[in-house]
């Protein structure tokens, strides 16, 4: 009989340990339903940032699963789409709370930099430094980072096209035509890149050397790993299942984050707070499964994964969001425009520039990962007080 007892705690041990972002997620859900309700927008908003974060987090989760099963780059694309269509949800639905108003389309407009910004400086920035840490220096394929740069500060520039029609006469009727021209190059640019990473050049996107743990790692726990494969559900699960899953768990955050932004637009008129501002803590929210997934990666010495995760998040960010979120618009009685600030491309090229210059001879360490995060500091502070 006491041989019996003994599991008891560590199964339910096992099981919060499997399921506490599900079990938070629904929590948190709850809690912001019921002060939305109720007429409390701070806890509310609080509530379903959590809820989305965890949410996000199984997310995350599953799609790592599907990663493992796959090879690269579709690894990667697994868990940069589905942390990209978390962001164009959360964007999208700013966009309805505050289309029809200057804050909430400066709101989204930033969200979209912000998220290039985080994945760039932030995911990247930490996950180099947590693994430069611990390796000293890290190897990665430098065609990946040369290439992703190049893609990165191309769409810079054609995002900056709009914005300097500001400054031209007529540019009020010119603007939003040109805009939708953009969207329609940036798609066209992606399907490009699409049939390159997946086609014809993927020995581009895939690591030049391997891990020194990896292998030894992957022998050693071998038996521990299939154990833990019969214990959490999503990795008995075939594929298509966990897609359905995913696409589930999405459907659920964009129904949370409809009172996160409904109340984090009340939120933010109340307090002041700028759209840059707003913005960056709507990228922080989608980006940060990612964030966990990427440090995994670093410290098994997988920096390839983190580069392909980062720069491939941000060109996802970019040729996928913006056109999907200009096609959205209209269809919800909205006006969307690509007419970005200084500040905003500024920061984006300058990032751009920054990963190019720490990645571009294959090789990261820990300053590597510091000198993005100070990057990321400096564009946090000026966002803060930046109208």
């Amino acid at each position: 009989m006491q041989a019996h007892a003994e599991p008891g705690p560590s199964d339910l041990q096992e099981f919060l340990g499997n399921y506490w972002d599900i079990i938070a997620g629904f929590f948190s859900a709850v809690l912001a339903f019921t002060f939305h309700l109720t007429g409390h927008p701070y806890l509310a908003t609080l509530f379903a940032g959590l809820g989305i974060a965890a949410f996000s987090f199984t997310v995350s989760e599953i799609a790592e699963i599907l990663a493992e099963r796959l090879q690269e780059p579709y690894a990667s694309f697994v868990l940069t789409f589905s942390a990209v269509a978390v962001e164009i949800l959360l964007l999208f639905m700013i966009l309805l709370e505050g289309g029809h108003g200057t804050h909430g389309l400066e709101t989204v407009k930033g969200g979209i930099i912000s998220a290039v910004i985080v994945d760039m400086n932030v995911l990247l920035g930490i996950a180099v430094f947590v693994g430069g840490l611990r390796f000293k220096e890290q190897e990665h394929n430098e065609d990946t980072s040369s290439t992703y740069t190049t893609i990165l500060l191309v769409s810079s520039v054609l995002l900056l096209v709009p914005s300097l029609l500001q400054y031209s006469k007529g540019s009020f009727d010119a603007l939003p035509v040109a805009s939708y021209i953009i969207a329609a190059l940036l798609m066209l640019y992606y399907v490009i890149i699409f049939i390159f990473q997946t086609k014809t050049h993927i020995h581009f996107f895939k690591s030049t050397a391997r891990s020194r743990i990896f292998r030894m790692r992957r022998r050693k726990n071998e038996d521990e790993e299939y154990e833990h494969e019969e214990s959490y559900i999503f990795e008995r699960l075939p594929n298509i299942a966990n897609f359905f899953s995913i696409f589930g768990l999405i459907f659920l955050i964009g129904v949370i984050a409809e009172i996160f932004a409904s109340d984090g637009m009340k939120i933010a008129g109340d307090l002041g707070i700028s759209a840059a501002l707003a913005g960056l803590v709507i990228a922080i929210i989608s980006v940060s499964p990612e964030l966990f997934t990427a440090v995994k990666a670093a410290k098994s010495d997988q920096i390839q994964r983190v580069v392909n995760i980062a720069m491939g998040a941000s060109t996802v960010s970019i040729l996928l969001t913006v056109p999907i979120l200009m096609i959205l618009a209209p269809l919800a009685g909205l006006h969307l425009t690509l007419d970005f600030n200084a500040l905003q491309i500024g920061a984006l090229i300058l990032t751009v520039i920054l990963a190019w210059k720490t990645t571009d001879n294959g090789e990261t360490n820990y300053v590597e990962g510091v000198s993005h995060l100070m990057f990321f500091f400096a564009y946090a502070v000026i966002a803060a007080f930046y109208h």
